[in-house]
């Protein structure tokens, strides 16, 4: 018997299942940081501010369902959004893939393990220091994380 490769081998990104897509993302969090654009340069600068719906312990959205609705800035992203959104994290499995590189060895479809971002200190839990309720969006200048962070 000759064993099957795993689907993200063998598919394109919109050949996946929505069940497939979903099991992409790794649980980081990392795009629930709030992100500044300078306006000038398009550079995209992470703060260390993340979304409220966010449970910080587990890493994963409180109202994943509903976050659209409850956080207008929030995106549900598509195949067709990876290529344009600059500001995934270089280690974003939807990035990843869609460069044809491998899923890091963290990865919980490469561990069997749901939290191993967070064992792995890939997660937003090392990065953010407040969640976004009573921060003002002139604010966010103030929680930029350099890039040596």
């Amino acid at each position: 018997m000759v064993a099957q490769e795993v689907f993200w081998r063998r598919k394109t990104l919109r050949e996946m299942t929505r069940e497939e897509w979903e099991s992409l993302c790794d649980g980081c969090a990392i795009c629930c940081l709030h992100k500044i654009e300078d306006e000038d340069t398009n550079e995209i600068f992470y703060t260390s501010v993340v979304c409220h719906l966010l449970d910080t312990k587990e890493c994963r959205c409180t109202e994943y369902d509903r976050r659209t609705e409850l956080v207008p800035t929030c995106i549900r992203m598509t195949p067709n959004d990876v290529e344009q959104l600059g500001w995934l994290p270089p280690t974003c499995a939807y990035r990843l893939l869609n460069e044809g590189k491998e899923l890091p060895e963290w990865h919980p479809l490469v561990t069997g393990e749901r939290r191993s971002p967070i064992t792995a200190g890939a997660s937003v839990i090392d990065i953010y220091d407040i969640t976004d309720e009573g921060i003002d969006d002139d604010d966010l200048l103030d929680y930029v994380i350099e890039p040596d962070e």
